[in-house]
């Protein structure tokens, strides 16, 4: 099929070859990235958890919540240094490609990465460190719906801006192996939310029973 003359087939052809020719599936330092990608949002979906059920680490802070939060807002940001720094490792050292036309090599990937932390920092500024480190499992709730920038733009704009600036860095490599990782990575934030949302509203709606609950007696 064409359109204006755009072979839309060949462009496909060559889409596939460049993505699917170009990563090394043997190295180890990809299989490492892909399981820290997978590891972090699994790991701290059932630690919340278990936390909003047993308050395991609330106790261990001797019953501050806040701490708690802290404590895992820490391992959280730590964990995802360490995510990015094993994506920057595989990305090294994966078959390098020109992916985009020259001219375009290098601004935008740095538009995109700045777009991408723009969308990460100003969620973060938003909720600040117990919204954002899901302090809500630890009871620590919000009072009401954040509506301002950029959540009045975008839905998640915390994924959204991680998985932008994944593509930014492929891109800025020029490693065509990163644009499927991070399609991988944005698979996994949109399974990570099917389990979150439905979670979190489960907790503000009970603590709306009980409020009204409360008023009610």
């Amino acid at each position: 099929m064409s359109v204006k003359g755009i072979d839309a087939q060949e462009i496909l052809v060559q889409l596939k070859s460049l993505l699917f020719d170009n990563i090394d599936l043997e190295k180890k330092s990809l299989l490492l990235s892909v399981a820290s990608i997978a590891f972090n949002p699994t790991a701290w979906n059932i630690v919340a958890r278990n936390e909003y059920t047993n308050k395991t680490i609330t106790r261990a802070f001797g019953g501050n919540a806040k701490y708690g939060c802290y404590f895992l807002a820490l391992m959280i940001f730590s964990f995802g240094m360490l995510r990015d720094h094993l994506y920057q490792q595989a990305l090294l050292e994966q078959p390098k490609q020109a992916i985009l036309p020259a001219e375009y090599a290098t601004i935008v990937p740095a538009v995109l990465f700045g777009l991408g932390q723009l969308f990460v920092v100003t969620s973060t500024w938003q909720l600040g460190v117990t919204g954002t480190f899901l302090g809500d499992y630890f009871g620590i709730l919000m009072d009401a719906r954040v509506e301002g920038f950029p959540f009045n733009v975008l839905r998640d704009p915390m994924y959204v801006g991680s998985t932008m600036c994944f593509i930014a860095t492929a891109l800025w490599y020029e490693r065509p192996a990163g644009l499927l990782i991070s399609v991988y990575v944005y698979i996994v934030y949109l399974i990570a939310l099917r389990f979150e949302g439905p979670w979190t509203d489960m907790i503000y709606s009970n603590r709306a029973a009980e409020q009204k609950k409360a008023k009610s007696s």
